[in-house]
């Protein structure tokens, strides 16, 4: 059955979709301009091949013909700060798309989700909001067997992160709430994991530890994640807590605990969802400062801070610390604490944010560029957040092709974005931390059963480009209200 028969959807992706722990972005009046403009350029070269709709936009073309057209768009709006950098001819011949939006990058996704399709951590307080969120507001349900969330499952998240995506390895990265009532519980991401392991991948799926240290016993699990399950990390998100409040990082009753216990178990990566805040949980928990105090502390671990501080709605521009806000916030603590670009402890992951200004041209320039002029491109890591997002291929094709303006280059000390640049971001970074040996891995890649799987899907592929997390801020406000003002 084709995912999308009629060619409705673009395989670059503008929408409203966020990944359930923020609004849904209403689109704007240039987004939808940009979304048509696309449109109507498919349309133009799928004639002009003589290739069905459909086919031309599951071609790199497509790709390619999305990206040139929402650079048209962007220059006549007056967007001077990057563009996508491809030959115009690539619309309408297949190598030279293939030359732009190919790679030969290692490719690590160190944020990944998938849920237990059985539903047997549905239950309680939490499981009820999970289950109205994953029910009622996230698209992708309508997809599911009756009664199941298969649509979900590992399998799923397989298809759209390895057989639709570039992706090499995977870190299925744990969500928010109790262990009762997680819908990634650990069973199911070491299951998960097994599947992406299944006849000779087992380099190719690494899992999470869920750490909420204000839970009740959440230290001690710590315990039996890293001797049964063999978690590559933790994930923390210290806006949560079972009563509502969260905690900081380097506060003596919890996140200095978490730490030591990590140090103590020898699992010394700490990811924590920093930045984007969560519904009406207390704000101050979401401010990024935290986790560069830790890691200044603790310098033989290492702290990942994913989405970066990212806040939804905020503009990037030019580094202005005073203002306190998104990524700002975050690499201002990063420079107060000492931490020097390409070195230290502390990195920045792009889960959510990428994508988020990813078809904003100046302010991914702003993004990525003072990322890399402050952090180093050697502490940026890759995450996209799919399957919320649906497959994360677009945002890696965006990232290939995507490069600073000059002007941007000359005005604000932003670098240009070379090829090794975008190799450390793509993989290359997270995988120290993670102790993955890339050569081996990559010659393991080579003949595995997921390349296998990939090389025969690739005779008929059939992507969805479609996004599953809630696209409304109807949606979203009755997600909030059913949790009780609490987030995704």
């Amino acid at each position: 059955m084709d995912l999308d028969p009629h060619g409705t959807r673009l395989p670059i992706k503008i929408d409203t979709a966020s990944n359930g722990e923020y609004e849904p972005r209403p689109l704007t009046a240039l987004q939808e301009a940009a979304n048509r403009h696309a449109r109507e350029r498919c349309d133009q070269a799928a004639r002009r091949l003589g290739m069905a709709r459909r086919s031309f936009l599951k071609s790199l073309s497509g790709a390619a013909a999305t990206l040139l057209a929402f650079n048209e768009v962007h220059a006549r709006a007056g967007a001077r700060g990057g563009s996508f950098l491809l030959p115009a001819e690539a619309a309408f011949d297949d190598g030279l798309a293939r030359a732009s939006l190919e790679g030969d990058e290692f490719i690590m996704d160190i944020q990944n989700h998938c849920v237990d399709p059985s539903g047997d951590w549905a239950r309680g307080e939490s499981g009820r909001k999970w289950r109205y969120v994953l029910n009622q507001v996230f698209a992708q349900r309508r997809k599911c067997a009756e009664g199941t969330f298969d649509c979900y499952s590992a399998e799923q998240m397989i298809k759209e992160v390895f057989l639709d995506s570039d992706t090499d390895v995977s870190v299925v990265s744990a969500l928010w709430g109790g262990r009762d009532s997680n819908p990634t519980p650990m069973d199911y991401a070491a299951e998960a994991r097994a599947l992406i392991h299944a006849a000779g991948g087992s380099h190719r799926g690494l899992i999470h530890g869920g750490v909420m240290p204000n839970e009740p016993g959440g230290i001690e699990y710590m315990e039996t994640q890293a001797r049964d399950y063999g978690v590559a990390a933790w994930k923390t998100y210290p806006q949560w807590g079972p009563e509502g409040s969260g905690y900081f990082m380097d506060d003596e009753e919890f996140g200095i605990p978490l730490i030591e216990k990590a140090r103590e178990l020898g699992v010394k990566v700490i990811c924590a969802h920093r930045g984007l805040p969560l519904g009406n949980l207390e704000y101050k928990y979401s401010h990024p400062a935290d986790i560069a105090r830790a890691a200044r502390m603790f310098p033989d671990v290492t702290f990942i801070c994913y989405h970066s501080g990212f806040e939804p709605g905020v503009v990037e521009g030019p580094y202005a610390p005073q203002a306190d806000q998104g990524v700002d916030r975050l690499i201002k603590a990063h420079d107060e604490n000492g931490f020097s670009p390409d070195q230290g402890n502390l990195y920045a992951e792009l889960g959510s944010v990428w994508r988020y200004y990813m078809d904003k041209p100046d302010q991914a320039a702003h993004l990525l560029g003072k990322l890399i002029k402050h952090f180093g491109a050697e502490r940026i890591c890759w995450g996209t957040d799919a399957l919320w997002y649906g497959s994360p291929q677009d945002q890696i094709q965006a990232l290939r092709t995507f490069q600073i303006s000059d002007e941007f280059q000359e005005r604000y000390g932003y670098p240009a974005i070379t090829p090794e640049m975008r190799r450390r971001i793509f993989g290359l970074n997270a995988a120290g931390p993670y102790g993955v040996d890339v050569p081996a891995v990559r010659q393991a890649l080579k003949d595995d059963h997921v390349a296998r799987l990939k090389a025969a899907y690739a005779e008929a592929p059939n992507p969805s480009f479609q996004t599953f997390g809630p696209t409304s801020r109807r949606a979203f406000m009755g997600l909030v209200s059913s949790r009780g003002g609490r987030p995704a």
